[in-house]
């Protein structure tokens, strides 16, 4: 490691930075088993919470609450449910709503959510409905003090006109109640701290948190930023060039570049990220050791704070 990354990592380690991840839910007996190594490797990291997420159009509703009651129950982490407006009734969203109540979750990402045809499909609001993110979180705050996160875009959400119209829907998604909003990945953190800028002269004044992509498929990863309209920077596709059949590299360079992009970003006073992490720790893990954030001490580990259970 070279001396400039160790004075960096240091730095962040004197600071009160917190992290939280993003998981999805298993399709199968494999799936859930990566799942659930990833969240009892990340686990003694001590995240602020972890979110998980509803697929398009609603279609992982059960997996999802599945997923979340058995963080509730195994670990004693914080989970996040998402929640989307897409392909239900206010009463079934309202039914869900006290589910995840009375399962012990506290907190829920309120997002309008993707078509059922997945991004780039014309989004269709259900006719007895939430009609958009800013009434499910007033829904959401009418059936109980959760706490609630909501999406923000750096670089325009793709279906919105303009940059003002998405900063009036995340102004009014705050009104209604809710407490954070975490961004959609991006890779040019000039973009974030503009958007930030914007936010903050809007009256935004709720944290606003980083959401990082480790990159570890750089093709995939280029893809997503094709449909989302995320800027995918020169530099990061020069970083990955000649690596396609080469994993083991490509895991050290995304490492390495993801870590680049949150020194920066703690450089710039930034406090707390948001990992979307694919259910895979290893990126994440070596990422948040950098930046200071490690498991307690072998010594007071049988205690098991903040640990899942195995």
């Amino acid at each position: 490691m070279s001396s400039d990354v160790e004075r960096r990592s240091r730095r962040a380690g004197g600071r009160p930075i917190s992290v939280s991840f993003e998981f999805f839910p298993p399709k199968t007996p494999e799936m859930e088993a990566t799942l659930w190594n990833s969240i009892t490797r990340l686990a003694p990291l001590a995240p602020k919470f972890v979110s998980v997420t509803y697929g398009a159009g609603g279609s992982t509703r059960e997996r999802t609450h599945t997923t979340v009651e058995r963080i509730v129950k195994e670990t004693r982490l914080a989970p996040a449910a998402h929640l989307t407006c897409v392909s239900a009734t206010k009463g079934e969203v309202d039914e869900v709503v006290r589910g995840y109540w009375d399962a012990g979750v506290r907190h829920i990402v309120a997002l309008r959510g993707d078509p059922p045809g997945g991004v780039g499909q014309t989004y269709e609001p259900h006719g007895e409905g939430y009609r958009t993110t800013a009434d499910l979180v007033a829904g959401i705050r009418r059936s109980a003090n959760f706490e609630v996160s909501v999406s923000a875009y750096p670089e325009k959400h793709p279906e919105s006109p303009s940059f003002d119209t998405d900063l009036d829907i995340l102004a009014a998604k705050v009104d209604a109640g809710a407490t954070r909003a975490i961004t959609q990945c991006f890779f040019d953190n000039d973009l974030y701290f503009a958007f930030l800028d914007k936010a903050r002269a809007r009256g935004i004044d709720v944290p606003i948190v980083p959401g990082i992509l480790p990159v570890s498929n750089f093709k995939q990863a280029k893809n997503f930023s094709e449909k989302t309209g995320t800027y995918m920077p020169e530099w990061l596709a020069a970083r990955f060039e000649g690596l396609d059949n080469d994993p083991e590299t490509r895991k050290l360079i995304a490492a390495a570049v993801a870590a680049e992009q949150v020194f920066d970003l703690v450089d710039r006073g930034v406090t707390e990220f948001h990992f979307y992490t694919l259910n895979r720790a290893d990126l994440v893990y070596a990422i948040c050791h950098l930046l200071g954030i490690r498991p307690p001490q072998e010594t007071g580990a049988g205690d098991g704070k903040g640990q899942a259970a195995a």
